[in-house]
C-alpha cells in the first residue's frame, strides 16, 4: 500500500526527485573522495614534511568540502519540498474522498479516525518521504561506494566487512520484524484516544452534570496508558537498535585497528591507508544507520498508508450521476415512492414502503414514535444516503440522477442538531447564499425570530461564533440554522424537529412568520411536538418504518389510533380537539 501511495502522488514531482537524487549522488560522491584525500595527505605529505603538497591537496579539500555542503543543502531543500507537496496533496486527497461520503460511511470510520487519518497518518508518511529523501538516497550508494574505495585501500583488511554488513542488516531486520504489528496497534489506540477526548469536550457540560469527572478521567487514562504501553513496548526495540548497531560498530573499529597495525607492522600497508580505512568503514555503518532510521520509520508509515488508502479506496454509497439532470421537469414537488432503507448488515430495515407526497404552498408534516424512521425519510431527499429500495423525486424527477449543485440548491435540511460552524453570525448565515446582503440576514433572522438576540450581541452580524455554536443556546442555534436556510431561500424545505429547542411562544411566533415567508415554497417538518404540526395541510404518521396514516389533524384524530395516542401523550382531549 505505501509503494501504490507514494508511485500515485510522487508522480508529478519527478523532476525535482531527478535533481534531488542527482545532488544527493554528487555529495555522497564527495564524502567518499574526502579519506582518501586526507590518506594521500598523510603518506605523501605529513609522513615526507612536504608543506607545499600538504597546502595544496589540503585547498583540494577544501574546495570538495564546499560541494559537497552545497550539494547537500540543496537535496534538503528540494527533498524537504517534495515531501511537503506529497502531504499537502495526500491531505487533499483524502479531504475530498471523505466529503463525498454518505453518512453510511461516516458510520463506518468515525470522525476521530478520518481526523487520525488525514492528520497523524498522512504526517507520518510525509516524514518517511523526508527521511528517503535526505538520507535514504545517500545511504546504500554511501555503503557501495564505502566498500569499494575501502577495498581500494587494502583488500585483505576489507574481509571484515563480509562479517559487519550481514550481521548489521539481520540485526536491523529482526527488530524491524517485531515493530510493525506494533505500529498498526499504535495508530489504533491513537483513534482510541482522539475519540475519547473528542466525546469529553464535546461532551463537558453533560459530564459536569452528572459529576462524573472521576470516571472519564479513568476512562481517559486507560486510553492513554493503553497507547503508551505500546509506545514504550516500540520504544523499547527502537532503543535495542542503536546499541546493536553501535556494539557492532565498536567492535569491527577495534578488528580494523588490530589487523591494520600487523599490517602496517609488516609494510602491507601505509598508515595514511588505515586512517581512510576507518573513515570509510563509518561511513559504511554511518550508512547502516540512516537506513536503520529509515527502517524505523517503514512499519508505522506502511500501516499508516493502509489506512490512508481504505479511505481513498472506500467508495461512497451516495454516486454522483453519470449525466446529471440540470434542469427540473417541475419546482417544488416532492414525492417519495415505495422508500425503504436498510443499513448494511442490520435485519430489519429502518423504512419499508413508504409514500410521501409533498406539493408547493402546502405543509406536509412528519410525526411519530422516536426511531420510526422520521429524521432517515428526511435524510432521503437531499442524499445523505440513497433508498435501496423505491424513489425519491423532487420536480418530478429522481434526486440519484439530479445535479449535485442544483439539488443543494433546491432542498434545503434544518437537521436536528443544527450547527454553526467558526466565524460570525454573517458567514453562518451565507453559508447557503454567499452573495446576501445585509439586509437579506436581517429580515431572514427577523422571519426565525432571531433578530432581537443577535441586535443584542456586541457585534451584531459579526458577532463571533465558536465552533458547533456553542457559544449560544440551543434555542439560539436552532433559529441562526433556520434563518441560515431562509438566506437560500429553497424550493423545498426540510425542518427535521427543529424546533425542539423553542418555548412554546417562540415557536408559535415563528411557525407564523414561517408560513408567511415560504407560501409559495414546499415545507416538509418532522416534529415531536403535536402543537408544532397540527395546523400542517397534511400529516403523515410512522410507525415502525411504516406509514400507518395519511391526513389532516382532525382526520387522524378521528380514524388513526397510533396518531391519537401520540398526540393524547401531550394535550387533553379538549385541547386536541
Amino acid at each position: 500500500m505505501l509503494i501504490k501511495l507514494l508511485r500515485t502522488y510522487l508522480g508529478p514531482y519527478r523532476r525535482p526527485i531527478l535533481l534531488l537524487v542527482l545532488l544527493q549522488l554528487l555529495q555522497t560522491c564527495a564524502t567518499l573522495y574526502l579519506p582518501s584525500l586526507n590518506a594521500d595527505i598523510i603518506d605523501s605529505g605529513v609522513v615526507k614534511g612536504d608543506t607545499g603538497y600538504i597546502l595544496e591537496f589540503g585547498g583540494v579539500m577544501i574546495v570538495v568540502s564546499v560541494a559537497q555542503v552545497l550539494c547537500n543543502v540543496g537535496a534538503v531543500y528540494y527533498g524537504a519540498r517534495t515531501a511537503s507537496a506529497l502531504g499537502r496533496d495526500v491531505r487533499a486527497s483524502v479531504f475530498d474522498r471523505v466529503q463525498s461520503f454518505s453518512a453510511r460511511e461516516f458510520g463506518r470510520f468515525g470522525a476521530p479516525s478520518l481526523i487520525t487519518r488525514t492528520t497523524n497518518d498522512v504526517q507520518q508518511v510525509q516524514m518517511l518521504v523526508l527521511m528517503a529523501f535526505t538520507l535514504m538516497v545517500s545511504a546504500p550508494i554511501m555503503c557501495v561506494g564505502g566498500i569499494i574505495m575501502a577495498l581500494g585501500q587494502d583488500v585483505p583488511l576489507s574481509a571484515v566487512l563480509l562479517a559487519v554488513v550481514p550481521v548489521l542488516g539481520i540485526a536491523v531486520s529482526l527488530i524491524v520484524r517485531r515493530m510493525r504489528p506494533l505500529f498498526r496497534t499504535m495508530q489504533v489506540r491513537l483513534d482510541t484516544v482522539n475519540r475519547v477526548l473528542r466525546e469529553q469536550i464535546t461532551g463537558n457540560r453533560v459530564i459536569r452534570a452528572f459529576v462524573r469527572d472521576g470516571y472519564e478521567e479513568e476512562r481517559f487514562r486507560g486510553a492513554n496508558t493503553g497507547l503508551t504501553d505500546v509506545a514504550v513496548s516500540t520504544g523499547r526495540l527502537m532503543a535495542l537498535m542503536f546499541p546493536t548497531v553501535m556494539t557492532v560498530v565498536n567492535l569491527s573499529s577495534v578488528a580494523v585497528v588490530w589487523f591494520g597495525a600487523h599490517r602496517i607492522d609488516s609494510g602491507g600497508m601505509q598508515i595514511g591507508a588505515l586512517t581512510a580505512f576507518l573513515a570509510y568503514l563509518m561511513q559504511i555503518v554511518m550508512s547502516v544507520m540512516m537506513a536503520t532510521f529509515m527502517f524505523m520509520m517503514v512499519p508505522r508509515a506502511e500501516v499508516c498508508a493502509e489506512r490512508i488508502q481504505e479511505v481513498l479506496e472506500t467508495e461512497s454509497s451516495v454516486v454522483p450521476p453519470a449525466a446529471p439532470v440540470t434542469e427540473l421537469l417541475t419546482h417544488g414537488h416532492l414525492e417519495v415512492r415505495g422508500a425503504e432503507f436498510r443499513y448494511p448488515g442490520a435485519e430489519e430495515p429502518v423504512l419499508r414502503s413508504v409514500d410521501l407526497v409533498a406539493r408547493p404552498g402546502e405543509t406536509t408534516a412528519v410525526i411519530g414514535s422516536t426511531g420510526s424512521g422520521k429524521s432517515t425519510l428526511l435524510g432521503l431527499v437531499p442524499r445523505l444516503f440513497d433508498v435501496t429500495d423505491g424513489d425519491v423525486l423532487v420536480g418530478g424527477t429522481d434526486v440519484r440522477t439530479v445535479d449535485p449543485v442544483l439539488l443543494a440548491r433546491t432542498v434545503s435540511l434544518v437537521p436536528q442538531k443544527p450547527y454553526l460552524f467558526s466565524g460570525t453570525v454573517a458567514t453562518n448565515l451565507r453559508y447557503g447564499n454567499p452573495d446576501a446582503t445585509d439586509e437579506e440576514l436581517w429580515h431572514a433572522l427577523e422571519v426565525a425570530q432571531a433578530k432581537d438576540f443577535v441586535e443584542r450581541l456586541e457585534h451584531g452580524l459579526d458577532a463571533p461564533i465558536a465552533q458547533g455554536g456553542t457559544n449560544v443556546s440551543g434555542g439560539q442555534r436552532q433559529r441562526l440554522a433556520i434563518a441560515r436556510t431562509l438566506v437560500q431561500r429553497p424550493e423545498i424545505y426540510l425542518f427535521d424537529d427543529s424546533f425542539s429547542a423553542l418555548d412554546y411562544a417562540t415557536d408559535a411566533a415563528l411557525r407564523g412568520a414561517l408560513a408567511r415567508e415560504t407560501a409559495g415554497a414546499t415545507v416538509v417538518i418532522v416534529a415531536q411536538r403535536v402543537s408544532t404540526i397540527r395546523a400542517a395541510d397534511r400529516i403523515v404518521v410512522l410507525d415502525e418504518g411504516r406509514v400507518v396514516g395519511t391526513g389532516s389533524h382532525r382526520e387522524l384524530m378521528d380514524g388513526n389510533e397510533t396518531y391519537r395516542e401520540i398526540v393524547l401523550s401531550q394535550l387533553t382531549e379538549a385541547e386536541a380537539a
